[in-house]
This record gives structure tokens, C-alpha cells and sequence, in this order.
């Protein structure tokens, strides 16, 4: 299809701040969709974008998610330089913070001809296809969304990228974070993702050493371009 989507990388930047511009995109490519039903002779063209960033140590609760799956107080929050949201977002509690690869896609799902079920299906696969340049093996676990390993070993599941998205109008905004150099400790301070039985894993524990994190970042936004058939500008 190579649909034309304007890639960003916002380096570190805070969760707010990172919030506050994807919901300007997305806000933006929906004005754009109801103008072009008001004007069909006449449309505007839609640029999806995708955004990549780190963020500080950062708690984000999703809309479906409860508070006590966060395990600390605001006094140990600011003992350890993190900070918490509530977000729009589907999905439970999860951690982002340095060392994690943060995609946000705003994607005019209707476009792509995607539902919000067969988006997320993409997004997974194509983490799936980027640690497998590693010689990872990322799989789906039924009844949760992101990527896991070892889903078919008892006791050893664990997440290496988390996805929560949330689509009004058929665009898409939130997305994924892909644990690299990741500090795997913030993770015990939470129930990931609701869970209390399965845990969280990195490129780095994976592979025992700190990974080039700049070209994850490359390998995977050539997999995100792949596998959604986008045509990218830099």
C-alpha cells in the first residue's frame, strides 16, 4: 500500500509532553478524515505518523487497569526519580524508562484497511520479526497483548514488549515499549501489565550484554515499514 507516514524520533522526552504531542497528530489526522468526508471532491491527504522516544522512569496505568497493581506510594516514587499517570490507553499498568524503545504509531487505521485487533496483530509481529534478527523468539500469549518468550514453558513466560493502544474514529494512538538495555528492576514495583504470575525479560538479560540501541531502532522501524506497507520519510 505504502502509505505515506512521517517517522519522528523524539529521543528522551518526558511522558507528558510525549502525550501531549501525539494527541496534537492525532487530533490533526482526524480533523483531516471528517473534512474529507465533507469533501470528497476535494480531500486532503493523510500523513500517518510514528514516533519513537525513551522516556524517564515513568508509571502509566491504562483505562482498564487498577491502582493496586502499582506496589508503592508516592514517597517511594520519588525516591526512586519516577513518576506516575493515568492514561488513556488500553491495557493495565507497565513501566517505561531509559534503555526502552517507545513507539507511538497514530495511524489511520480505516486507511490501512486494519481493525484495532488486526493493528495490535501487526505491532507484535513485527517486534516478533525484530528480536528475531537476535535469535529471540517472541511468540503471542493468549489473552494478552504485547510479546512474550517461552509461552509454551510453564512458569517462564516472560514479556519483552508491552502494547497499549487506544483508536477513536479508526486512528490509533499509545502503541508499544520494546525492553532493551531496559533497568528490569522498576518492574518489581508493579504487577506488569495486571499480571502477578509471569515476568519481564530484556534484549540484554536475553542475550547477557547491553545491546546497540540505535540500531534496534533502525531494524526495527525497517520491520514497522515491512510490515504495514507504509512508505516512510525521515
Amino acid at each position: 500500500m505504502n502509505a505515506k507516514t512521517q517517522f519522528e524520533d523524539l529521543g528522551s522526552v518526558e511522558y507528558k509532553k510525549a502525550w501531549d504531542y501525539q494527541e496534537e497528530n492525532f487530533n490533526a489526522i482526524i480533523d483531516t478524515k471528517l473534512f474529507n468526508r465533507e469533501n470528497a471532491d476535494k480531500p486532503k491527504e493523510i500523513t500517518h505518523k510514528l514516533l519513537f522516544c525513551e522516556h524517564p522512569h515513568v508509571y502509566t496505568l491504562g483505562k482498564s487497569g487498577a491502582v493496586n497493581n502499582l506496589l508503592i506510594n508516592d514517597a517511594f516514587l520519588k525516591q526512586i526519580n519516577a513518576t506516575y499517570y493515568k492514561s488513556n490507553r488500553g491495557g493495565d499498568i507497565t513501566y517505561h524508562g531509559p534503555g526502552q524503545i517507545v513507539g507511538y504509531p497514530i495511524f489511520d487505521l480505516e486507511e490501512l484497511g486494519l481493525t484495532v485487533k488486526s493493528y495490535i496483530h501487526l505491532l507484535e509481529e513485527s517486534i516478533i520479526n525484530c528480536i528475531a534478527e537476535y535469535g529471540i523468539k517472541g511468540a503471542r500469549l493468549d489473552g494478552a497483548t504485547g510479546v512474550w518468550l517461552d509461552t509454551d514453558v510453564p512458569g517462564k513466560s516472560r514479556k519483552i514488549c508491552a502494547i497499549g493502544v487506544k483508536a477513536s474514529r479508526y486512528v490509533s494512538m499509545h502503541g508499544f515499549a520494546l525492553n532493551v538495555n531496559t533497568d528490569l528492576s522498576y518492574f518489581n514495583h508493579i504487577n506488569p501489565c495486571g499480571f502477578v504470575d509471569k515476568g519481564v525479560t530484556s534484549l540484554q538479560k536475553e542475550l547477557g550484554e547491553e545491546q546497540n540501541f540505535e540500531e534496534i531502532k533502525r531494524k526495527l522501524l525497517g520491520h514497522i515499514q515491512r510490515v504495514f506497507e507504509l512508505k516512510i520519510n525521515i
